[in-house]
């Protein structure tokens, strides 16, 4: 009897619950109608924007791809040049492709055109690849007998102290400049500090080398 008193309980719960429903939609019907449109709006505007970042994401990945396998071919195919200056400094990848041609015309000992490369990498954003464009700028000035322009570019970037470059490679170039001066006494200064700040670096080993040399010359 019991069971069957639960069982009628139930079922007036539910009829309630469906008239409930159905009193709650007629009288909100409109609100109800718009609300869900609202929300297949929004739904198919989410689904277009996915596709178009999924779409984006593959543009950028074979931006990518292609800038990486031409730089990797520029020593046996030098037509790739044109292909890069066409890539330098436009889209996401563009401060690679400018980057990725300097550092082939410095290794051809082309450094005016490694520097015209270089010009097309923006003061902003000033991230990794920025740095970077200013560390080889600053190799390029060496390079050409500017030991003091290229230690005024390093300096700067040390002072700027960015958190995603590797700035023992900066106070190492700076100390190769000082060298390249004549200013014995603070480039080995500065390869000591270096050798002592980051001694389990690439950079820290190439001090103690350079200490060593400069060490021995005295």
């Amino acid at each position: 009897m019991k069971g069957t008193e639960r069982h009628h309980l139930k079922e007036d719960e539910l009829i309630h619950g469906l008239q409930w429903f159905v009193q709650f939609f007629r009288k909100w019907r409109r609100e109800v109608v718009l609300g869900a449109l609202l929300v297949l709006a929004l739904a198919a505007v989410f689904s277009v924007f996915l596709v178009i970042r999924t779409q984006q994401a593959k543009s950028q990945s074979k931006t990518l791809g292609e800038i990486l396998t031409l730089r990797a071919d520029l020593a046996k195919t030098p037509a790739n040049v044109s292909k890069l200056e066409a890539l330098s400094g436009k889209g996401k990848f563009g401060r690679m492709a400018s980057i990725s041609l300097a550092t082939y015309w410095v290794e051809q000992g082309q450094l005016d055109k490694g520097l015209s490369a270089l010009s097309a990498v923006k003061d902003t954003p000033r991230d990794f690849q920025y740095y970077q464009a200013q560390d080889l700028t600053a190799q390029i000035a060496l390079l050409k007998g500017d030991a003091d322009g290229s230690i005024a570019i390093l300096k700067k970037i040390l002072d700027e102290k960015p958190k995603d470059y590797i700035l023992d490679a900066i106070l190492f170039r700076q100390a190769e400049a000082l060298e390249k001066k004549g200013n014995t006494a603070e480039a080995l200064a500065l390869y000591k500090k270096i050798q002592t700040e980051y001694a389990q670096s690439y950079y820290g080993y190439d001090a103690s080398l350079k200490i060593r040399k400069l060490e021995t010359v005295k």
